[in-house]
């Protein structure tokens, strides 16, 4: 438990600071619909005549932007992105910051099995996360009543939306763990949160661009895509399975290599 608050306590202005911004970002973007909310068919009209490839990437193609969901749905991508940079920043920091600062001796050294000081740590980042997640929750229930100028929304299908974060983040989580206790050393975790997120961001949009299921099939942004979500009011039950199937062998994977990684002494 000392384990869990110390971990908890590390990360608690990043939690602060992210949960933040989104609630920030959350905020401006529904603000704006407001002003625009009787002026559907001219941006209908306006996106009629973009790129189908920009569309497609943004997710844009299968929603009806001047509806509250619609439009929300391409604010939730750009939630996902700030979401999945955090967890997957847990993720490799989770191990590989101790190792850097040549303390993780020290905890090593104490009456703890590894596999306890792993969960610890695991549940200390999951609580992070879900603290992000209930602020993108209450942040959205909240200013879309606020903002959505007199329209209504299928509060159902939202509920289905937000309920993906939960899982999303898990997977960066986890396969950040996972890539950073195969490696040697992390000498600084943003880099690669950043690569990790961006990159399945990107896989994603080019996926969808190109008609490449293959690589659709291995991102989070398509396992839980806002315009599939908001369309359907469900989720693409094979392809988060492909998600939860991750998280397990990540998870277990990094138990098993935590257990025997060796850990240099600051001695």
């Amino acid at each position: 438990m000392n384990i869990f608050k110390q971990e908890l306590k590390m990360i608690r202005n990043s939690v602060i600071t992210w949960s933040v911004s989104l609630l920030l970002m959350l905020f401006v973007f529904m603000s704006i619909y407001s002003s625009f909310a009787d002026s559907s068919a001219i941006l209908n009209e306006t996106l009629a005549q973009m790129p189908k490839e920009l569309l497609i990437a943004f997710g844009l193609n299968s929603v009806d932007m001047s509806a509250v969901l619609g439009y929300y749905s391409f604010i939730f991508l750009f939630c996902q992105i700030c979401m999945a940079v955090q967890a997957s920043n847990y993720g490799f920091g989770l191990v590989s910051l101790e190792e850097r600062d040549m303390t993780a001796d020290f905890l090593l050294a104490k009456p703890v099995k590894r596999s306890s000081i792993m969960t610890s740590k695991l549940l200390a980042a999951f609580s992070g996360l879900t603290i992000t997640n209930l602020v993108v929750w209450a942040g959205s229930f909240i200013f879309i009543n606020l903002f959505k100028a007199g329209r209504s929304y299928d509060t159902n299908t939202l509920v289905v939306l937000l309920s993906s974060i939960v899982i999303f983040q898990l997977f960066f989580l986890t396969v950040g763990i996972l890539i950073s206790l195969f490696m040697k050393k992390v000498r600084n975790v943003t880099p690669l949160s950043m690569a990790l997120a961006f990159g399945m961001y990107i896989v994603s949009a080019f996926g969808s661009m190109l008609g490449d299921v293959k690589l659709e099939n291995i991102t989070p942004f398509k396992h839980f895509e806002p315009g599939y979500m908001i369309s359907h009011a469900a989720y693409n039950m094979p392809l988060v399975m492909i998600s939860i199937s991750v998280i397990v062998i990540s998870v277990v994977g990094s138990y098993l290599l935590y257990a025997k990684r060796n850990i240099l002494s600051a001695v």
